[in-house]
């Protein structure tokens, strides 16, 4: 992937279907700003979904290591689900 090109919305809005082309063609990101402010960033579909794959697997591995932690510590001093919706309930209510 190429290093990105920086551009104001006004000017994407002029030549998007260049922008597409560059993402795509050249694996090269435009990140577009307003008013000086970075907002976005078109990248080509194949790296968004790259990008959304290792989101996922990450998080996965995340949950799954907070699991195992919680296993390891045991039962000792925890709630079950009922008892934490309960007690949501009563706070609430």
């Amino acid at each position: 992937m190429s290093e990105p090109v920086i551009e104001p919305m006004a000017d994407v809005r002029r030549h998007l279907a260049d922008v597409i082309d560059r993402a795509h063609r050249d694996e090269t990101p435009t990140i577009i700003t307003r008013r000086g402010k970075q907002e976005a960033v078109v990248i080509d579909i194949d790296e968004y979904r790259h990008l959304r794959a290792l989101a996922e697997k990450t998080e996965d591995a995340w949950l799954n290591q907070l699991a195992d932690e919680a296993e390891a510590e045991g039962v000792s001093g925890s709630v079950s689900l009922e008892e934490m919706a309960a007690a949501l309930r009563t706070r609430h209510a």
